[in-house]
């Protein structure tokens, strides 16, 4: 079993009167992909802005790789890699500039700082464009250069918030591969997210976290196998009203029926459903129905249960992030 690395108990962050993070506790082990989801506003980028010391803790304690995180950040942050959810390098600098002056504040030699700021513009396919200014590369481009300056250093740890919001779908992939590399290497990385994809696809172990408050922690597989057991029917109506879910509860004792969307009516229950029971209560809800289908039970089904936050809240925030 590999030793924790990061190891968090009871961390609380007030701004004034309102409480960002309440009693967080968690431990990332040597190796693995650490993943927090939640909707924006749940605590993500405060939990990770304490943990690399640009904000200070109300309360609780902080170790990374064995150091303090709190009275000892300095010496943290020579063994962390940061990559913010807004990138903080100079719009004016080269994509190359923008990392050996990255690599010069960790005290790097002038020859191996520009070899490996070359190696890592050719890594994240940036090459073409290094003697460019940053503020002419694309969302998807500066993306990837706030990472690889998050790495000029080669730290074991590195913190990524929210690594893919905002660019675009080839660059969402790309990323998400150089996360996967970089875990491979011997790199553990803690991230936040709020595409429940992403978390699925990357993660070794997710943490749900909701106003400032982790619900749950376990690892994907563990996570999926608690719904193994449930059956879901998802039926395509004419219009989901409330008199139709209605309809449906009543029909279906012991299920549980919940409006998806404004044409998507779910129900969830532990055994079988029996169609031949609801097409009647559907007829006379006075809905057509389209389609109806067994849905297999998903990481964003365990989501909404655990929280108790609809998953197109999610889809909603990370639309606007592509529109942003």
């Amino acid at each position: 079993m590999s030793a924790d690395v990061i190891e968090v108990a009871s961390l609380t962050k007030r701004f004034g009167d309102v409480v960002a993070v309440r009693d967080v506790s968690v431990s990332v082990r040597a190796g693995e992909v650490f993943g927090f989801l939640g909707p924006n506003g749940a605590g993500k980028t405060t939990t990770i802005n304490c943990l690399t010391g640009l904000s200070r803790p109300t309360s609780g304690t902080i170790r990374i790789a064995g150091v303090d995180g709190v009275r000892s950040i300095k010496k943290v942050q020579r063994l962390i890699g940061v990559v913010p959810d807004e990138s903080t390098l100079y719009e004016e600098l080269s994509g190359f500039e923008n990392l050996t002056f990255c690599a010069s504040l960790y005290g790097i030699s002038t020859p191996v700082r520009e070899r490996r700021a070359r190696e890592l513009l050719e890594r994240f396919s940036l090459a073409d464009t290094g003697s460019r200014p940053f503020k002419a590369y694309s969302k998807g481009m500066k993306r990837k250069l706030t990472i690889a300056a998050g790495i000029i250093h080669s730290p074991e740890i590195l913190f990524l918030d929210e690594p893919t919001t905002g660019i675009d779908v080839e660059s969402s992939r790309q990323i998400r591969e150089l996360v996967r590399t970089l875990n491979e290497a011997g790199t553990t990385i803690f991230l936040t997210t709020h595409y429940i994809e992403e978390a699925e696809r990357l993660c070794d172990r997710i943490g749900f976290i909701a106003g400032g408050r982790i619900l749950r922690i376990d690892s994907v597989a563990d996570l999926m196998r608690e719904d193994q057991g449930r059956h879901i029917v998802e039926f395509t109506v004419g219009q989901a009203t409330p008199q139709l879910v209605s309809a449906l509860a009543d029909a279906l004792p012991g299920v549980q029926v919940a409006r998806v969307d404004e044409a998507r009516v779910r129900a969830t229950s532990s055994e079988r459903i029996d169609l031949i029971r609801v097409m009647p209560a559907l007829e006379r809800a006075g809905e057509p129905v389209y389609e109806a289908r067994v849905v297999r039970p998903s990481l964003e089904d365990v989501f909404v249960r655990v929280t108790g936050i609809e998953a197109r809240k999610l889809t909603a925030e990370k639309e606007r992030g592509r529109r942003a």
